[in-house]
């Protein structure tokens, strides 16, 4: 239908759920990414990217991540977390956007994604759950809660996790700032495509 304003009123009640999965994806744009170590409770390492993901706190350090809890979706991850209460949070960088990417693929519950990836799995100082190495930054995370969201038989499960270490380059420190041209971070968009967080720009917040 069209709005009085002459924009187009898409009502989800009335989209499929690849629809309205495509409009999210396409408007919440750029999305960060967590790149979420987890291993299993067997021991199994296991590395997988999460655009569904962000910061909901400062104090203390809180994120979230939201895989997909459906019956064909991959659940190693949420698996694991609820498993063994931890995982590591990795900073996805242009140096590692290729091998964030080469982790997306759909691998056997057994399969290493480090080793898939040829990444190097290295251990936390306070969690047991692998960090990328080559990341120029890593979270260690523990689990505070979990929720299901959205339709039962699909949807995702919401992870929320606390901070308990950071891991940061050193040429990247300033105190506790971080640089943001040299972070080289990147963005998921719709689709196959990501940006570059690099065409940076400031605006005074007001008084």
């Amino acid at each position: 239908m069209t709005s009085p304003s002459g924009k187009t009123t898409l009502l989800v009640d009335e989209l499929s759920a690849i629809d309205g999965y495509k409009l999210t994806t396409g408007l919440i744009v750029p999305r960060p990414i967590g790149w979420i170590g987890s291993r299993s409770a067997e021991g199994a390492h296991n590395l997988a990217p999460y655009s569904f993901f962000n910061a909901v706190s400062g104090n203390p350090p809180t994120i979230v991540f939201s895989p997909a809890a459906g019956p064909n979706a991959r659940r190693d991850t949420a698996t694991n977390v609820l498993a063994t209460g931890e995982f590591s949070v990795n900073i996805v960088t242009a140096e590692v956007a290729e091998a964030m990417n080469a982790t997306s693929a759909s691998l056997a519950p057994d399969e290493d994604e480090f080793v898939h990836a040829g990444l190097t799995a290295t251990a936390g100082s306070v969690i047991d759950a692998p960090l990328v190495r080559e990341c120029r930054a890593q979270l260690e995370c523990v689990l505070v809660d979990h929720l299901h969201i959205g339709a039962t038989d699909a949807g995702n499960t919401l992870i929320v996790g606390q901070v308990v270490a950071f891991h940061i380059d050193d040429e990247l420190l300033d105190g506790t700032r971080i640089d943001q041209e040299g972070l080289q971070a990147i963005g998921r968009h719709a689709g196959n495509t990501y940006s570059n967080a690099t065409d940076l720009f400031e605006l005074k917040r007001p008084d």
